[in-house]
């Protein structure tokens, strides 16, 4: 089901009430929150709802209960506000929320167990291994083809990623990784392009192409340098274009996602597409990608707030 535009009128403001935007947090990805937070803040005053922003910290549920809200926007990256903990919080007191529930953003949060999903369902993913600190690096570098990714199951924003070919930097970055994170696993590198395929509603938004002159798309690529490269259209052909954007529909609902995120995925130089995560609460800052490709759908970045925040009714 395609979602249409509604107008924004005093019905619709008045069915929102109170919106709380709720950003910042206590995780790794806090000052990207903040930024998110503030244009989604922005988007709400230019359309005229009314709302709060909720810098959440160690009394969240005092400030939220405060703050008097009738449903919030949740802008929260990481830990704490992406992983299923504030979407409990939200349940408890009855407030309706953006995007994917309990049970859902918990997945999606932890890259291991949505992988072990995907595989049980028949979506592919690239090969991969949990480590841990008795791991035979060698071993594990030639099951997964001699060159993989490291990842914390549970980071956003490629923080503590690396990528890797040779044993000893294997275990140098699992070292780092475990910093981050207890869970860390290592992903047969697929060589090839790389897209994100945003969800609004029931809708797949055109895929990304996403090229950059660093090691991978890490959080430098992300957030800071100004030549990553976002082709969209994504130059693929019509039928892999649907192929692809298919694929990280069926990957959303697998998790269980609802109202909004991204589904990025790996394809190698034969076109074949493999899934690596699911976002349920993406960046909305000025080098974010949910913005982008609704913006080639036709909607505005305010258009796009609101329409995330009609899910939620």
């Amino acid at each position: 089901m395609q979602f249409v535009k509604l107008p924004i009128d005093d019905h619709f403001k008045k069915q929102l009430g109170r919106v709380g935007v709720l950003l910042g947090g206590q995780s790794s990805e806090r000052e990207i929150s903040l930024q998110s937070g503030a244009a989604v803040v922005a988007a709400l005053v230019e359309a005229g709802v009314e709302h709060v922003a909720i810098d959440v910290g160690v009394n969240a549920i005092a400030d939220i209960q405060a703050a008097k809200i009738d449903r919030a926007f949740v802008m929260l990256h990481g830990v704490g506000g992406e992983d299923g903990r504030m979407q409990a919080v939200l349940e408890y007191l009855n407030i309706p929320f953006t995007g994917s529930g309990v049970q859902s953003s918990a997945l999606a949060m932890d890259k291991l167990r949505t992988k072990q999903l995907w595989r049980g369902v028949g979506l592919s993913t690239p090969d991969f291994a949990l480590l841990n600190a008795t791991s035979d690096w060698k071993k594990v570098l030639a099951d997964l083809g001699g060159e993989v990714m490291v990842k914390p199951a549970n980071e956003g924003s490629s923080i503590g990623m690396a990528r890797v070919k040779t044993a000893d930097e294997l275990s140098a970055a699992f070292k780092v990784a475990e910093q981050y994170d207890g869970s860390v696993i290592a992903e047969r590198l697929i060589v090839g392009s790389e897209y994100t395929v945003a969800i609004l509603g029931d809708e797949a938004l055109p895929p990304i192409k996403l090229e950059t002159d660093h090691n991978f798309y890490d959080f430098n690529a992300k957030y800071i340098a100004d030549d990553t490269r976002y082709i969209c259209p994504c130059g693929l052909t019509l039928e892999k274009e649907q192929e692809l954007m298919a694929l990280s529909l069926a990957a959303f609902h697998s998790v269980g996602c609802k109202g909004w995120g991204r589904v990025d995925v790996m394809a190698d130089t034969a076109l074949n597409f493999y899934l690596l995560e699911v976002n349920t609460a993406p960046g909305m800052t000025s080098h974010s990608l949910v913005p982008m490709a609704a913006k080639v759908r036709g909607l505005s970045f305010s258009e796009l707030v609101l329409t995330i925040l009609r899910c939620s009714l």
